[in-house]
């Protein structure tokens, strides 16, 4: 089991330094292209391409979120973590070194949406992470 996206694992991380394209926005990473995807309008979203993922994750609270964000923010976070590795083979075939390992983004800033917290949590990110692996696994 990979139970925290740090190290050897830090790929993983929404905070790894990976340009992205989403939507025709090239994001420095993926923390930037999903706080981005908070808003609707292109242009607002433009203001994060080449903000590291702190800044990133500032803004994004600032900001005033899509009407259907709690909708949609999974799909969106599949969407930017497929497009990481995906556009990223280096990136990709390290996912894909993880095999059939269990993905859990144990944290110790109290997310347990996205992570867990001493095992406890949802873990949403490890879940899309290993949907993503398995759909590059089945199209390669």
């Amino acid at each position: 089991m990979i139970n925290n996206f740090k190290g050897k694992y830090y790929f993983l991380s929404n905070f790894y330094s990976a340009p992205v394209n989403v939507d025709g926005i090239l994001y420095a990473n993926n923390e930037a292209a999903f706080q981005a995807s908070k808003a609707l309008n292109m242009q607002e979203r433009s203001t994060f391409a080449n903000l590291n993922p702190s800044a990133a994750k500032r803004k994004g609270r600032r900001i005033k979120l899509r009407p259907d964000w709690e909708e949609v923010k999974e799909q969106i976070m599949y969407k930017i973590c497929f497009e990481k590795f995906w556009q990223n083979s280096h990136l990709c075939d390290k996912l894909l070194q993880t095999e059939n390992e269990h993905l859990e983004e144990g944290n110790t800033w109290g997310d347990k949406e996205w992570g867990t917290v001493n095992g406890q949590g949802k873990n949403k990110l490890g879940k899309i992470l290993m949907q993503v692996r398995a759909a590059i696994m089945a199209n390669r």
